[in-house]
């Protein structure tokens, strides 16, 4: 039942349009609430964003009443407490607030308050229409996305999502970041959850085909479903090198890392005790952060890289350097400007890799490999078929609301979809992002348009983040390349201190910007870019504080 909570140390409701206020609430121990004003109204709600835990006290506010997470960019409606971006999928709690005589007053149910959020539903009240059937292929943060908005925005039809994993989506994320081997850690929902929604789960099995015209979908296991409305979703596969020794069917203790499975090999592999010799193949992040990973477990880890420094393509030179002498500090050593000639057999068991043999002759000892060497789209299904023609890197090509082109009812979203980039310097390039906070803003788009045809596609900046021995953030994209880094901050990794922003520029735009250890600085910079809003290179060197630019309510992409 809900109650009336005084809330500590608050005389009076005066905040500003865009300012917020965390406050205790009295009589709930641990109990706290955010009060924000925005579009010229109090609100109280969670103080907490639902993804993560980041407060919400020093998230972005914006003029068209959202509240922007500081660390990885979730978003929500302030009015309703809805998600409006990835990577949240509960919603918010809001509560009832007012001011008395003797103090501001909130009214709640007190294990809501506890909780810091609502749980978030999908169940339905009647019976699917059956007429309407949108079948999703894949099953990861794209399909995820697509089910939560499809079901939350009214959607009566039916729902089945073909996935090719043996379980339930997953937060993928924390593989490579944390190497956690337990399925229930990581599992976004519970089974009853999609249940409750009439939604059909169907995994551990992999399509084989779509006929278009007929609007069916077949499975390598014989099953058949015909469609209304149909999301490709199928995610990417990882590759392994095409070496000897090392393409993943010569030698054993050889691994890719996507699955739960792949991580629980590779710790099976590593032991508990520390000590093995790891070598790592591959330094961009899902290299970088499983090296990481296994060298906080204490085995001795070597990362293999083809550029001048890790993560060069995407951080540029500057603060991929950075990144290096951190993991240097953590024990990491690395071997950069290298190529990888072969893998060799271990002299105590043969059936096992032993060791990598680099172009230039050295040899690294090695009781397991790892190899980070990127992903391909998985989109055999759609090799043999007449009605589309893949991109030359296996993707689809995607409108605006990720609709393919001359295929009635078909989306394509995810690791998989070419789809045109509107953010800074962008002008409507074609791109493919390989990022899950990106794959589920284009599932909660598809659905959107699915309710609504004639609704604008959704709006939003691609974001990702990493934990390499710091917080690390990133908004924007480089479709265009970038021509120089301006820092701000600390870079300086000898006492552990550092904490910078480095803003990508294209001539005067900032077309993409990290941050690590400086929250909220790549929220806001998401959102000012979505208004075409972010300060040019020239004006960031003269000292302009991007935090001290308000959000305003229009949006430009």
């Amino acid at each position: 039942m809900a109650t009336q909570y005084k809330l500590k140390d608050i005389t009076k409701l005066s905040l500003k349009n865009g300012q917020k206020q965390e406050a205790e609430v009295e009589g709930i121990e641990g109990g706290k609430v955010l009060l924000v004003k925005a579009q010229d109204g109090l609100h109280a709600m969670s103080p907490n964003c639902t993804h993560y835990g980041a407060p919400l006290v020093k998230g972005i506010v914006t003029g068209d009443g959202r509240i922007t997470c500081p660390w990885h960019g979730a978003c929500f409606k302030i009015a309703t407490g809805d998600v409006e971006d990835a990577p949240a999928l509960d919603p918010l709690a809001k509560f009832k607030v007012e001011e008395k005589e003797d103090g501001v007053y909130i009214t709640g149910e007190e294990s809501v308050i506890k909780a810091g959020r609502c749980k978030g539903t999908i169940k339905c009240s009647v019976k699917p229409n059956e007429a309407e059937h949108t079948i999703i292929v894949g099953a990861g943060g794209g399909a995820q996305g697509a089910i939560e908005e499809l079901r939350i925005g009214g959607y009566t039809g039916k729902i089945t999502v073909i996935g090719r994993e043996p379980y339930l989506p997953i937060d993928r994320t924390k593989l490579s970041k944390a190497l956690i081997t337990d399925l229930k850690a990581i599992q976004w929902r519970p089974e009853e959850f999609y249940k409750e929604g009439n939604v059909d789960m169907i995994t551990g099995e992999t399509v084989s085909s779509v006929d278009f015209d007929a609007k069916k979908v077949s499975t390598e296991g014989g099953k058949s479903f015909n469609y209304t409305k149909l999301i490709l979703a199928s995610g990417g596969l990882p590759k392994f090198l095409p070496m000897e020794g090392l393409n993943g069917k010569d030698l054993g203790n050889v691994f890719q890392l996507r699955g739960l499975g792949d991580v629980q090999e590779i710790m099976k592999a590593a032991g508990e005790d520390g000590g093995k010799k790891v070598v790592v193949i591959g330094s961009s992040f899902i290299g970088m952060e499983a090296g990481n990973a296994l060298a906080g477990k204490k085995h001795d880890v070597t990362i293999i890289g083809m550029e001048e420094e890790p993560m060069e393509r995407v951080m540029g030179k500057k603060v991929g350097a950075i990144f290096r002498k951190i993991l240097e500090k953590n024990g990491v050593k690395f071997k950069l400007s290298a190529g990888v000639e072969k893998g060799l057999p271990s002299k105590s068991d043969s059936s096992k890799i032993g060791a990598v043999t680099l172009k230039d002759g050295t040899e690294l000892p090695a009781d397991l490999v790892i190899e980070g060497v990127g992903i391909r789209p998985s989109t055999d299904y759609l090799k043999d078929n007449s009605k589309i023609t893949l991109e030359k890197d296996g993707s689809v090509k995607v409108d605006e609301k990720f609709q393919l082109p001359g295929v009635k009812d078909v989306y394509a979203i995810g690791d998989i979809a070419t789809y045109p980039y509107h953010g800074p310097s962008g002008a409507g390039k074609p791109v493919r992002i390989e990022h899950w906070d990106v794959a589920q803003n284009a599932g909660r788009s598809v659905a959107r348009t699915i309710i609504s045809p004639s609704a604008p596609p959704k709006s939003f900046i691609p974001v990702f983040w990493s934990a390499l021995g710091g917080q690390l953030r990133y908004c924007g994209h480089t479709p265009q390349g970038f021509d120089d880094v301006v820092i701000q901050g600390e870079t300086d990794v000898s006492e552990g201190k550092q904490s910078f922003v480095a803003y990508y520029t294209k001539g005067e735009e900032v077309v993409a910007v990290a941050s690590l250890m400086k929250d909220p600085y790549m929220a806001q910079s998401a959102e000012l870019m979505r208004r075409g809003k972010m300060p040019t290179k020239g004006e960031l060197q003269k000292g302009v504080e991007i935090l001290e630019i308000s959000v305003p309510a229009e949006v430009r992409i």
